[in-house]
């Protein structure tokens, strides 16, 4: 088999903050059983080792929720053992997790620095634009509880890039948020698009994302990204690091830039597989970690055709000539258009983003690739 890429949730949809746009939270309430509750140690170690011993050159855990550390800092510690065990051909074993940061201490930090976990920071912009849809349970303040996190990140040297969710605020207040992750000196972005409930209408929410204002959004931060590559600190933002990429002939490590979905396996608490996060619902269920040996979760996936139902574009997609960049796009988002079933409905920021800045990627990735042959 290739690198196989393994998504755990120790804690189920269990989180200690409650945001408004939370797609899992929604996803969760649309199966059913909403909650898995905590995953057993008997489980985790049913899922590393029916999937490290079949990996070949890698392979990739990425912990996430809800939110994983509920699930204690002893279970990780435990996985890593686990690791160590069931690694016998010594596969090159990554191990990341995305968290709020609310229960990070210098336990866990010390923890993650030695086992060169990538921790995804949520962050959703200033103060202003973070605690207006970022709540915690326990009342307080989330924006004071993320700094604290991200100065014990650092204080650990622990690899961490910053996770920001693209709402209405986020889009409208790009050029403050820039400004305030430069002062932090976070230089490793994320910017994903947010998600709509799965059974409502896209553009009902408060913090609905429009495509006219995502176009818009993208134009800017891509400006702003371009102008801090000329500076001493250059800024990483994976998608535009991606479609570079493509343009320079790699392929794209984003799953929703692949324009169709890969296999992965997105491990619920009670050990139940699921092709993705954003399908984690009952029709989709693949097996269980617990029960079933890799091969017959991977006959289940291709019973379901989820794989190749990913490959179908819109017929508008076949002659555009953004194709190459855009690939259809998240299939999750192709779901959400009422007026056109089957194309993105963020198609129209895509179109005003590259029919703007399109050329300028590719005088960038011309440039780089002179630099690669010098």
């Amino acid at each position: 088999m290739p690198p196989i890429s393994v998504l755990i949730k120790p804690a189920s949809g269990s989180c200690n903050m409650h945001c408004d746009y939370c797609f899992y939270r929604d996803e969760a309430e649309n199966r059913s059983t909403p909650s898995y509750g905590i995953m057993s140690e008997d489980t985790l170690k049913n899922v590393i080792r029916r999937t490290l011993p079949r990996a070949e050159g890698s392979v990739s855990y990425a912990f996430q929720g809800g939110e994983p550390t509920l699930r204690g800092l002893p279970f990780f510690e435990k996985a890593i053992r686990y690791q160590q065990q069931y690694n016998h051909k010594g596969v090159m074993v990554r191990n990341a997790i995305q968290t709020n940061g609310v229960l990070l201490d210098d336990d866990w930090c010390a923890f993650l620095h030695r086992n060169r976990f990538l921790v995804g920071l949520s962050v959703d912009g200033t103060r202003c634009t973070h605690e207006k849809y970022r709540h915690l349970n326990a009342g307080g303040s989330s924006f004071d509880a993320v700094l604290r996190a991200a100065g014990l990140l650092e204080k650990h040297g622990v690899e961490f890039n910053i996770l920001t969710v693209i709402n209405s605020d986020v889009a409208d207040n790009i050029e403050e948020i820039w400004e305030f992750y430069e002062k932090q000196g976070w230089v490793w972005q994320q910017y994903i698009p947010c998600l709509e409930p799965l059974l409502e209408g896209p553009g009902n929410r408060s913090y609905s994302l429009s495509p006219e204002k995502y176009g818009d959004f993208l134009i800017r931060l891509f400006d702003l990204w371009k102008s801090s590559l000329m500076t001493t600190h250059p800024v990483s933002v994976r998608t535009f690091d991606n479609w570079v990429g493509i343009l320079m002939g790699y392929p794209p490590e984003a799953c929703d830039q692949c324009g169709k979905c890969s296999v992965q396996y997105v491990v619920e608490a009670d050990g139940s597989v699921f092709p993705c996060d954003f399908y984690a619902l009952d029709r989709w269920r693949l097996g269980n970690f617990n029960s079933d040996r890799i091969d017959a979760i991977d006959s289940g996936r291709e019973e379901t055709g989820f794989l190749a139902s990913s490959d179908r574009l819109h017929a508008k997609c076949g002659n555009c000539p953004h194709r190459d960049l855009c690939r259809g796009g998240c299939r999750r988002y192709r779901g959400m258009s009422e007026a056109e079933p089957g194309l993105n409905y963020l198609c129209p920021a895509f179109l005003t983003f590259f029919d703007a800045r399109k050329d300028e990627m590719k005088a960038l990735a011309d440039e780089l690739q002179k630099r690669k042959k010098v």
